[in-house]
């Protein structure tokens, strides 16, 4: 049985992030009726995160961007943001994402998806300036995959997509949420 709204602002106007944090909230709260929106947010980072910490900011200032400024609005909600970058790690470049979630009382909870390793000539090319998106584009010979299936779909045949690592990686950072007592 239905009994409540819950109220979901996701820093971005992307529909790939929209629709992760849609299926994610609708997964673990099934009694609720999820209302789900997109909003232009600033990460206050490179258009292209280059190492793990630009990553995890960027998803941060998102969602926290988008508290700020629906804090007083409604009474349950969570205020999300997904932020794809890429580092070097010790077995080579790949890239991955960083969700934040902020509840209605301010409280600021962050996940991380999986590694999908990266080329190394895609890496060189994105330590020059240039986006992941637009490269796979170009590569792959796709359409502004960043709103499709992503680097994640083409590289995996679509057995993972841009959208289910989001969608994966918001349901974990959702555990404190759900068993407050046990965090």
């Amino acid at each position: 049985m239905i009994t409540d709204t819950t109220h979901i602002i996701v820093g971005s106007q992307n529909p790939v992030k929209i629709n992760a944090a849609k299926q994610a909230f609708n997964t673990v709260f099934k009694d609720s009726i999820i209302e789900c929106v997109g909003q232009a947010a600033p990460s206050g980072v490179r258009e292209q995160p280059l190492t793990e910490a630009e990553t995890r900011l960027g998803a941060q200032n998102r969602a926290l961007y988008c508290h700020s400024n629906h804090t007083s609005e409604f009474n349950n909600a969570f205020f999300v943001a997904m932020e794809g970058g890429v580092d070097k790690f010790e077995e080579g470049a790949a890239t991955f994402a960083y969700v934040a979630i902020v509840d209605s009382k301010g409280k600021l909870f962050t996940g991380r998806s999986a590694n999908l390793p990266l080329p190394n000539n895609i890496y060189q090319r994105l330590l020059k300036g240039e986006e992941l998106g637009p490269i796979m584009d170009e590569l792959f010979h796709t359409s502004n995959i960043r709103q499709k299936s992503g680097a994640i779909g083409l590289l995996t045949n679509n057995a993972a997509t841009r959208e289910s690592i989001y969608t994966q990686a918001l349901i974990l950072a959702l555990a404190p949420i759900l068993h407050p007592t046990h965090f």
